[in-house]
């Protein structure tokens, strides 16, 4: 199950495990205009982690999501 919340600067999807067996924490996902942030509880510590992907980031995983494995680069050197 998942949530998507369209804010004033931000659009916030949560994902909501729940699988069979041992469950994770949800995972929340808040798109910015020049990144996306990627936050889930640690419950061993009780503290959210949090990275952070640039849009560059983002696409190359969503990119490498059906990709064999392999080195790849997307688009022109910089």
């Amino acid at each position: 199950m998942f949530t998507i919340e369209h804010e004033f600067d931000a659009t916030v999807v949560t994902l909501v495990d729940e699988g069979r067996g041992a469950l994770q924490e949800d995972v929340t996902i808040t798109a910015f205009e020049d990144c996306v942030t990627v936050e889930q509880l640690d419950p061993r510590t009780d503290r959210v982690q949090k990275i952070t992907l640039s849009l560059a980031q983002l696409h190359e995983l969503g990119a490498a999501l059906d990709l064999p494995e392999g080195v790849y680069r997307i688009g022109p050197p910089r």
